[in-house]
């Protein structure tokens, strides 16, 4: 019975010096701060303040990778002494409250004033840039005040005629062989401003310009037809028809550029033989045209 009793007391030792210390040895290395000095004060600061972190707060895969210690709960011990590396000791601190450790970069700082130089001379003017773009037209300024009245100006050009035009005809015959007659008319188609005189037979120029003159008679049998377009007292032209068993009639055309106050008209030439012109005086067989084609006023 004492020889039982010995043994079973010597079993219960053996366990109490061999298990029970690996028990405790791994539940301690189980808290966080098992390594570190004053752990017992830690532990109790953790459960005396329900606000501090604690070791089942939940991991997320954005957080940084941890070692095998830190991946389980297990009996393994975090190593924080100073043989850790200090980047590592850092990381695992960060871990414990569930968030990545900040990353510090030391910037280096410049004195600026002590590069700045003394300032320089000025240097030569550049060149001037282009042109902008037109702006928007502004707004009308006020009106200023009226102005002094001028002196009076010359007095213009009188009204001037810038036509003219004349037809007129004859139903009598004329005869002449010993001296110039004058062809006057006794009817009048046209006459604007009365510029031909019906009474002496002739154009009398008021506007200078370019005109243009035709004559038209009817021959007499077997005698002679001799006449002249005059300018003033020039001969310009002459119509012209021998004698002949028939009459027949005749034209002649001209353009002149006549002067104010020039006259133009016409005249039967004196000769040897008889020199007539036709009508019977009931039809016009004799006709003078003229009208301008252009004044002078327009050069």
């Amino acid at each position: 019975m004492q020889l039982n009793m010995n043994l079973h007391f010597t079993f219960f030792l053996i366990i109490e010096v061999f298990v029970f210390p690996t028990c405790i040895d791994g539940f301690i290395s189980r808290h966080p701060y098992a390594h570190l000095p004053g752990h017992q004060q830690r532990e109790e600061d953790t459960y005396s303040n329900p606000y501090r972190p604690k070791q089942s707060f939940p991991r997320t895969e954005a957080s940084q990778p941890l070692n095998k210690a830190a991946e389980t709960n297990t009996g393994q011990c975090v190593q924080c002494c100073d043989r850790v590396d200090p980047s590592t000791r850092r990381k695992l601190r960060y871990h414990y409250y569930n968030d990545d450790p900040p990353e510090f970069q030391a910037i280096p700082q410049i004195n600026l004033s002590i590069l700045k130089g003394e300032k320089g001379e000025k240097g030569p003017r550049g060149f001037y840039g282009k042109h902008g773009k037109v702006g928007a037209p502004g707004p009308p300024g006020p009106s200023g005040l009226k102005g002094e009245k001028g002196n009076t100006g010359k007095f213009g050009d009188p009204c001037k005629l810038y036509y003219a035009a004349f037809s007129v005809g004859r139903k009598k015959e004329l005869h002449s062989n010993n001296y110039y007659q004058i062809l006057v008319f006794d009817t009048v188609y046209v006459n604007l401003y009365d510029q031909f005189n019906m009474f002496t037979g002739k154009f009398y120029c008021t506007i200078p310009g370019i005109y243009h003159f035709n004559l038209n008679v009817h021959t007499w049998n077997q005698k002679e037809t001799y006449m002249h377009i005059m300018k003033n007292d020039e001969e310009v032209v002459i119509l012209y028809a021998q004698p002949s068993d028939r009459s027949i009639m005749q034209s002649q055309s001209i353009m002149m550029d006549l002067e104010q106050n020039d006259e133009v008209w016409i005249r039967l030439f004196k000769g040897e033989r008889e020199n007539a012109i036709f009508s019977d005086g009931f039809d016009t067989y004799i006709t003078f045209n003229g009208y301008l084609i252009k004044p002078n006023s327009e050069n």
